[in-house]
């Protein structure tokens, strides 16, 4: 088997993302790969038939303000460069298949909730990635 030479790691901010990004450093380790994070920020709802669209940017910009600092931290805390950290704005699934494809990379790793019932197995997002991706990925247990 080749070893992988670039994980991404998808990132939210919750307590259990620790063991997502522990599990993937292992792996980046043992395989002398490179490791990515990132975190999509979903654009908030914007209602034009409302006068509201001046407070939805503003939120917007308030969560990606808020994002890359969370995100920048948790690089710090794991010694990952900042170089390394990419903060998206848009369709989780559709950014995080995009970047993985622009950085060649060939393992995405993603928490799993592991909620009951079938359609809730992995949880939205690691389903998505799961059955949509180009390349290996790996979810990974946490406990909420």
């Amino acid at each position: 088997m080749n070893g992988y030479r670039h994980l991404l790691v998808a990132v939210d901010f919750t307590a259990s993302i620790a063991n997502v990004i522990e599990r993937a450093q292992k792996i980046a380790g043992a395989e002398g790969a490179k490791l990515s994070l990132v975190h999509v920020v979903e654009p908030a709802p914007v209602d034009f038939l409302d006068q509201t669209i001046l407070v939805d940017i503003n939120l917007d910009k308030l969560l990606k303000k808020t994002a890359s600092q969370q995100l920048h931290s948790l690089a710090e805390k794991y010694g990952i460069d900042d170089f390394n950290c990419h903060l998206e704005v848009g369709s989780v699934k559709s950014e995080i298949f995009q970047l993985a494809e622009n950085l060649s990379v060939d393992l995405i790793v993603v928490g799993s909730h592991g909620r009951h019932g079938l359609g809730l197995l992995l949880g939205s997002t690691a389903n998505a990635v799961l059955h949509g991706a180009g390349c290996d990925v790996l979810a990974v247990r946490v406990n909420d």
